[in-house]
């Protein structure tokens, strides 16, 4: 079975993820961000999955319906929304251990023997069968997935995980939240456990008070459990800021890194949404861009991502940059490295300008 964490990283998004959770973050022209972990986690014959929500989750919950793009519409087993479970005494839950807490009789009533727990920012295509096959013959407690990496200094306030391990890959150091010069092993999120062993752990960490899985789990108990490090050689995209969201889109602009991905063999699955075929008009002028059905487009797009329904009228330039569902960029209007969001418009003659780490974003419904 599996457990997916929707909205980890919000608060590093915050101007995209207002009005919306992270899961549901559209990437990448016509897909959500938990579209991978869900697809990975069926392709690996998961189909028992709860999926944590904490609030701003009414886009996710109409994105994945009933889970029938993923064949989770089923008797046994399937989908399952995992709202914040309250009292009156309780709050909104602060950390994975204690969302956790509030998910533990989807925990119980289950019967499967191990739990893969994963956040929705993971942009791969990972057989986790490989994973569990690695933990069983380690005869590991927990293996987390991870991969080497270089750190972006500009960024090392994020919540980095990493580790440490033996000739064996068993852990036998974790740091959190630390910049280290040069390549390191990064933990991707994602984790497996015998379900029982689990239910132990968030009981005992209920009754400390303690609420963060990395910390309280990965690093304070390292030493007492058999954690193991699994590392995955394929292509990653880590997305816990405006930044990585921005350049890792951007990178999918390689077909390379499109066929390495979106494999045929474990395919990506989406909520399909009909549309009409894209329309290039008398001027339309476009290289090296992903769009999506619906699009019109009437000007220049150039290295760009542009999701369904977009218009891109007469003589605008649209180069470096994203665009959502249903934005307009008007006439004569130049954007480059920008974010715009859902349902905005541009302005004729408007230019708006950023640079690759640091995009301008336009608000979803914003008028510029």
């Amino acid at each position: 079975m599996s457990v997916i964490f929707s909205n980890v990283y919000d608060e590093n998004l915050k101007e995209l993820t207002e009005y919306r959770t992270m899961g549901s973050l559209p990437t990448l022209a016509r897909y959500r961000l938990i579209d991978f972990v869900l697809s990975n986690a069926v392709n690996s014959g998961i189909t028992n999955i709860g999926i944590i929500t904490k609030q701003n989750y009414q886009s996710l919950m109409d994105h994945l319906g009933n889970g029938m793009a993923w064949d989770l519409d089923r008797k046994k087993g399937g989908l399952y929304i995992l709202p914040p479970f309250g009292t009156k005494t309780s709050f909104m839950y602060k950390g994975k251990l204690e969302a956790l807490y509030g998910a533990i009789k989807f925990l119980e009533h289950s019967s499967d023997e191990y739990v893969l727990l994963a956040d929705s920012n993971i942009i791969c295509n990972i057989d986790y069968n490989k994973v569990l096959k690695f933990h069983k013959k380690n005869k590991a407690d927990i293996t987390v997935v991870c991969k080497t990496e270089k750190m972006d200094k500009e960024e090392q306030s994020n919540k980095n995980v990493l580790l440490y391990t033996d000739k064996s890959g068993r852990i036998n150091n974790v740091l959190i939240n630390y910049f280290v010069e040069g390549k390191v092993l990064c933990g991707l999120n994602m984790y497996i456990i015998k379900r029982s062993l689990l239910l132990e752990l968030i009981k005992e960490a209920h009754s400390l008070n303690n609420i963060n899985l990395e910390k309280n789990i990965i690093q304070d108990k390292y030493k007492d459990l058999k954690i193991y490090a699994y590392e995955f050689k394929g292509y990653t995209a880590k997305i816990d800021s405006i930044r990585s969201y921005f350049l890792n889109s951007l990178e999918f602009l390689s077909s390379e890194i499109r066929d390495e991905v979106f494999n045929s063999d474990r395919p990506i699955y989406t909520k399909i949404l009909d549309d009409t075929p894209i329309m290039y008009k008398a001027n339309a002028n476009v290289s090296n861009s992903l769009i999506a059905d619906g699009c019109v487009i009437d000007g220049n797009v150039i290295n760009s991502i542009l999701f369904r329904g977009v218009k891109v009228k007469k003589g605008a330039f649209v180069k470096n940059s994203i665009v959502m569902q249903s934005s307009e960029i008007g006439e004569n209007a130049n954007i480059e490295y920008c974010i715009i969001d859902k349902d905005s418009v541009i302005n004729d003659s408007r230019l708006l300008v950023g640079i690759d780490k640091y995009p301008v974003v336009i608000k979803k419904g914003c008028t510029v």
